[in-house]
């Protein structure tokens, strides 16, 4: 019975094993294709810039992009390999312990038939019973003989599932050796392409060398107009803070006015909250309250703010794509994608203020909660101050500039507190 026990608790553990494996499997197989599709855009995006003959810089930048891109496929590559590694060797402990396994089996069940022909007289059996030296014995000898038939049925038994449990696992390690070698070919083949890449964005380098301090000095000013935006965006958060949290103090105060009106106590909680006095924390009511939360618990779960495109320009300090020794800013993430193309909201909510940052430049801010996500380098909007939006609705088309890109910046904060958008979008 304790082996039995043993057993079963062996197999579940084995399928729970299974399954993990298969779901990181999945999840790394799902982060591939997103990775896929990015460089798939980013090599459309080159192409194009080939093709018009145009800034240097921009397919430098881009180029880098498809290389880090690259780099992060073959390390997606490489986990899928290792986690097959470790489950091909477990299933080949499995299928060596079903063959040890089967072996003994067989060699008891052999014994038991040699044992029985021996004894494979009907008179031989009746003999056994009868020489019993009371009805008892005889009893026990019978029941005996039944157990005995019995248990060698179930040897058989037990012998066919252990060889077709070990057929299948055979089965299972041959198809994951497939896999296996399959991902270590597509390995290599990225590895040669990544290594192509790497000798063009030498070749590109090349021709900006004569021009470093011309292109240090223009990104320096560019950083510079980046933080002044920052700022910007910072102070209209704020004012929209400001403004909504005026609107729940006349809300409050409007509300407690009615009840004592109606001769009704006036609540504390009906009372003009203080937090509706704050210009840096958006006071919920309960509606907000349950916005905010199904916002926060989709985090990393958000759907991209493009269709389709490529992150050109992660979130926070780094090194510049071409001027390594130049640390940029970012307080959100830049991705690029193709001219024409409409940024999306990333969840439901509120329109909280449309603002015009410079002549192709437009902002659109959308309120869930305490939390804001915003949308720049829009040249149209198509959403209007407290217009209530959907998930992937469109809310304005982002700007193409005379090199031929279109860029969006987007930005997540909870209410002034700046967020890391890789963290919420989804296959980031």
């Amino acid at each position: 019975m304790y082996k039995t026990r043993f057993s079963i608790l062996l197999l579940l553990l084995s399928v729970i094993s299974w399954s993990q494996t298969e779901d990181k499997q999945r999840q790394l197989e799902e982060r591939k294709a997103q990775i896929q599709k990015e460089i798939r855009e980013v090599q459309k995006l080159l192409q194009t810039e080939k093709k018009k003959e145009k800034s240097v810089l921009v397919q430098i930048s881009q180029q880098n992009t498809k290389i880090k891109l690259s780099e992060k496929l073959i390390n997606t590559t490489q986990k899928q390999t290792r986690l097959l590694t470790d489950d091909i060797y477990l299933k080949q402990l499995e299928i060596n312990k079903l063959g040890r396994e089967l072996t003994v089996l067989k060699e008891d069940y052999a014994k038991m038939i040699v044992k029985s022909y021996k004894s494979r007289s009907e008179q031989s059996r009746i003999m056994f019973v009868l020489s019993s030296e009371n009805f008892l014995q005889a009893y026990k000898r019978i029941q005996y003989m039944k157990q005995y038939a019995s248990f060698r049925k179930m040897q058989g038994v037990e012998i066919k599932n252990k060889t077709l449990q070990l057929q299948n696992a055979t089965v299972v390690l041959e198809t994951k050796k497939k896999v296996k070698e399959k991902l270590i070919v597509e390995s290599e083949k990225e590895k040669r392409e990544l290594e192509e890449d790497k000798k063009e964005q030498e070749k590109l380098m090349k021709v900006i060398q004569k021009d470093q301090k011309k292109l240090a000095g223009d990104i320096k000013k560019k950083q510079e107009e980046s933080k002044a935006i920052d700022r910007q965006i910072q102070r209209l958060i704020r004012e929209a803070i400001a403004e909504a949290n005026r609107k729940a103090r006349e809300a409050a105060a409007a509300l407690a006015a009615r009840n004592k009106a109606a001769g009704k106590k006036v609540e504390k909680v009906e009372a003009t909250p203080a937090a509706a006095e704050s210009t840096t924390k958006f006071y919920l009511t309960p509606e907000g309250k349950a916005l905010a939360d199904n916002f926060r618990a989709n985090k990393g779960r958000l759907p991209w703010p493009v269709e389709k495109g490529f992150v050109s320009l992660g979130f926070g300090d780094q090194p510049h794509p071409i001027h390594k020794s130049l640390i940029v800013h970012n307080s959100g993430v830049e991705i690029s994608t193709e001219p024409g193309t409409n940024a999306r909201a990333v969840f439901g909510g509120e329109v909280l203020q449309v603002q015009v940052i410079s002549a192709n430049n437009k902002a659109v801010f959308i309120q869930h909660g305490d939390y804001v996500t915003v949308y720049l380098n829009l040249s149209k909007v198509f959403v209007g101050k407290g217009d209530k939006v959907s998930i992937k609705q469109s809310i304005g088309e982002i700007h193409t500039n005379s090199s031929g890109r279109a860029v969006l910046k987007f930005l997540i904060s909870q209410n002034t507190t700046t967020l890391n958008p890789q963290s919420w979008l989804a296959n980031m």
